[in-house]
């Protein structure tokens, strides 16, 4: 089913993706293998207590030689099947353990695919991480695609098995998007799921989304996971997943993106 939505071979959108990305992934490569990456933050909050996040979510952002942010969409669908893909999960990883040690009060998650639990690089930045400050890896989510995950279930599960012994949370990113197999959700222990924003937008005025999403949340809560709405954008939306049980939400009506980490104050120190 996903495969059959995504653009045929040879199609223009597809073409100009290829076009652009190798354009774009020599000059990322080389921003990588510099480390020239930072993360820009976004909270996600508690229905409850929408005031004050309950974590963070901490996106990658390369930075190439001029000093420009490169957009995501112009490189990461090639990388991400890539050896470049994995280094690039090996860096946001270490930004967020470094972010983790400088503030013992920050609850952060950070983005990876499951192609990155076979990557000995990155698995050895994460224990080397969580070996160093066994309480960041109390305050560590990690979030793994859907897709990426149900590619590779047994991978997964393995993987769980270990990380949970750090007391590291999992959450199953982009939940919906996919080509969900609910026999391996059971199977699996994320502690939350993030249900993907194309359900998420126009909630309160879409009943087709309000369905499907209330179906996810169904689901979700069956087995004892919490529940994420991604790309909350209004008052409206918001009020209408908090009165229909979500536990917690993201997305642009709560906060955009920042690289100045917003529990830092003021701004011109949070900059340095």
């Amino acid at each position: 089913m996903t495969d059959a939505k995504k653009p045929g071979k040879g199609s223009p959108l597809d073409f100009a993706v290829d076009q652009q990305s190798r354009l774009t992934l020599p000059a990322v490569r080389l921003a990588v293998e510099r480390g020239n990456g930072v993360l820009a933050f976004q909270p996600v909050v508690q229905a409850q207590r929408t005031s004050r996040p309950a974590f963070y979510e901490g996106l990658i952002r390369i930075i190439d030689e001029s000093g420009r942010m490169v957009p995501l969409r112009d490189f990461m669908p090639v990388a991400e099947t890539t050896e470049l893909g994995r280094q690039i999960d090996c860096l946001s990883l270490s930004l967020g353990l470094k972010a983790l040690s400088e503030e013992t009060s920050l609850r952060l998650s950070i983005n990876m695919s499951a192609r990155s639990i076979g990557y000995p690089a990155w698995m050895d930045t994460l224990r080397r991480g969580v070996s160093a400050d066994p309480q960041a890896a109390e305050r560590l989510i990690l979030e793994i695609t859907e897709s990426s995950a149900m590619g590779l279930p047994d991978e997964v599960k393995a993987f769980m098995r270990e990380v949970q012994r750090y007391g590291i949370g999992l959450a199953l990113d982009d939940f919906g998007a996919g080509y969900t197999s609910f026999r391996y959700l059971r199977d699996f222990c994320f502690d939350m799921i993030k249900i993907d924003g194309q359900f998420i937008r126009e909630i309160a005025t879409h009943p087709d989304n309000q369905v499907l999403t209330q179906a996810l949340m169904s689901i979700a809560h069956h087995f004892d996971m919490f529940t994420v709405a991604e790309m909350v954008e209004t008052a409206d939306d918001a009020a209408f997943l908090i009165d229909n049980g979500i536990d917690c939400l993201q997305g642009y009506y709560f906060g955009a993106p920042t690289i100045a980490p917003p529990w830092k104050s003021p701004p011109s120190v949070a900059l340095r």
